[in-house]
């Protein structure tokens, strides 16, 4: 994406018949949050920012300001593609800031900034690829969501046992109108599962890119009277929805550091589970079907922790915890500072498998108590953040 100017945006916006702009952020969260405002709002939004009530957004409520302030991200300016040709809504991410311009501490995209910018520090680079999974299921008259399937079609099925060949084809074509660019997409191993990929980039711009496209997805699924649902357990039977990270990492001289940085990941993933898994349904997933609940890794690909490759030399970590409930600002974060542990410590990793080999928290108190005592945790995250996960 580019990065804009302010007059190229005016200019874009005159060009493109917009009438709405939407200024998006997130929760602690990650829930989208977005305010629309008028084309004639938007120097004031890049000048001072579009004011918000700070008390009612989870993980800003805690903060003794009472007003926050939005002021949207040049480079994230896309049209959404749903909205009419004639009046088009446009769309930018934001960040927080207080009444002075200063970044707000609780903003979890300004908590990503500030790892990527510890990394570059280090002279790390980090890139990060996505891997998600949801099911599509049916609604009823009133368009409310049921548990039936939308197929009843297995991993890697086609048509016409697979129903979401298209739903699919929709949401990747939408989400390349909006500037990004799927990898591959293909159905999951549950009934009505789907999962689509995304190449690795950038911290900053793959939590965008997830934010975006669970926005595409359910609506997507929405204008096909269908419902999408990213929870780690929809059926109580069936596998659950990951969100798998892949994870790649290099030196300032371009050396490949990335099982330096898994080994770190692996240190600190009892610390850093209630972010990757903020839920109670979080850990009902984990244990079940290939979902792991042991920390540890292979090569070869099965239920581990982390699945670790190398092709043409270069190395990719795969983590498998995480899921889709998780807020990707927070994950990409932490993986980043876990990993930072791990290559300046110079970790190994442990055996490949081992059958001692130590297990994930098994319920959301034992993550929480985990993350409550870390002091990797809390010289990281801000009080408001931790309060909101561990409470």
């Amino acid at each position: 994406m580019m990065n804009y100017t302010e007059s190229e945006i005016m200019e874009y916006i005159e060009e493109e018949d917009a009438k709405f702009i939407r200024l998006a952020f997130r929760d602690a969260f990650g829930a989208q949050k977005n305010i629309s405002v008028m084309p004639s709002e938007i120097h004031k939004a890049f000048k001072e920012g579009i004011a918000i009530n700070a008390k009612s957004i989870r993980g800003f409520d805690t903060s003794e300001e009472a007003t926050l302030y939005l002021k949207p991200d040049p480079a994230t300016l896309s049209v959404l593609p749903w909205r009419p040709d004639s009046g088009r809504v446009l769309r930018m991410f934001c960040d927080v800031c207080k009444a002075d311009g200063t970044p707000f501490e609780a903003d979890t995209r300004n908590i990503l900034k500030d790892a990527v910018a510890a990394a570059e520090k280090a002279g790390i680079e980090f890139k990060f690829g996505s891997e998600m999974e949801f099911y599509l299921f049916k609604t009823d008259d009133e368009a409310n969501p049921t548990k039936i399937p939308y197929d009843e079609a297995g991993y890697m099925d086609i048509a016409p046992l697979d129903r979401g060949e298209n739903i699919r084809r929709e949401i990747c074509l939408t989400i390349e109108e909006m500037g990004l660019t799927p990898e591959r997409s293909h159905h999951e191993r549950g009934p009505g599962q789907n999962e689509i990929d995304f190449h690795y980039g950038k911290p900053l711009k793959a939590a965008d890119q997830i934010t975006t496209f669970k926005m595409v997805v359910a609506t997507v699924a929405d204008r096909n009277g269908l419902y999408a649902d990213f929870s780690p357990m929809p059926l109580s039977d069936k596998p659950g929805n990951g969100y798998h990270i892949n994870i790649f990492a290099k030196d300032s001289e371009g050396n490949d550091v990335v099982k330096q940085a898994a080994a770190g990941i692996m240190a600190k993933i009892k610390d850093i589970t209630i972010f990757l898994n903020p839920t109670d349904a979080s850990y009902n997933r984990l244990g079940n079907s290939t979902a792991p609940d042991k920390i540890n890794w292979s090569k070869t690909g099965g239920s581990e922790l982390m699945y670790i490759d190398d092709i043409n030399g270069k190395t990719r970590a795969e983590l498998r915890s995480p899921d889709a409930h998780s807020n990707p600002y927070l994950a990409y974060a932490l993986l980043i500072y876990a990993g930072l542990y791990g290559i300046e410590n110079k970790l190994s990793l442990p055996e490949e498998v081992t059958d001692d080999s130590g297990l994930l928290p098994k319920s959301r108190r034992e993550a929480m108590k985990m993350a409550a005592g870390s002091d990797f945790i809390k010289g990281i995250l801000p009080k408001a953040i931790i309060d909101k996960y561990i409470s």
